[in-house]
């Protein structure tokens, strides 16, 4: 079952908590809730109740996948758009889905980071 907006959001931002080290902000916009890790940021989330997205780090391969098979992930809006994705409400777009580009997007920004400044691991 597609996950609604609102749900999609909850979602992601229980994810996201779930992962070691992981802090909170709105250094943008009251709209904006920006998930960091070490100081680099893994996921946004939008507040708008109209406008009820979520935008995530992903491997540009994937990144190509996930926007050719699902007509509510778009390029990452206002981010590189090759190693960003943005996801909106949609056929397709499962709690499952959610969780993983979360995960995934989490663990990419860790891999970047200096060994010094990884949380440990899960």
């Amino acid at each position: 079952m597609s996950a609604a907006g609102d749900r999609l959001q909850d979602v992601a931002r229980t994810a996201a908590l779930a992962l070691p080290d992981v802090s909170r902000s709105r250094p943008f916009t009251p709209q904006l809730d920006v998930y960091k890790v070490a100081g680099k940021v893994f996921l946004i989330v939008t507040d708008d109740p109209d406008e009820q997205i979520i935008t995530v780090k992903c491997e540009p391969e994937r990144a190509r996948a996930l926007v050719h098979a699902h007509a509510a992930i778009t390029p990452g809006r206002y981010l590189d758009k090759r190693h960003w994705i943005t996801l909106g409400p949609g056929p397709g777009i499962t709690e499952r889905l959610i969780t993983d580009v979360v995960e995934d997007s989490y663990d990419l920004v860790v891999e970047g980071l200096p060994r010094r400044d990884r949380p440990s691991p899960r």
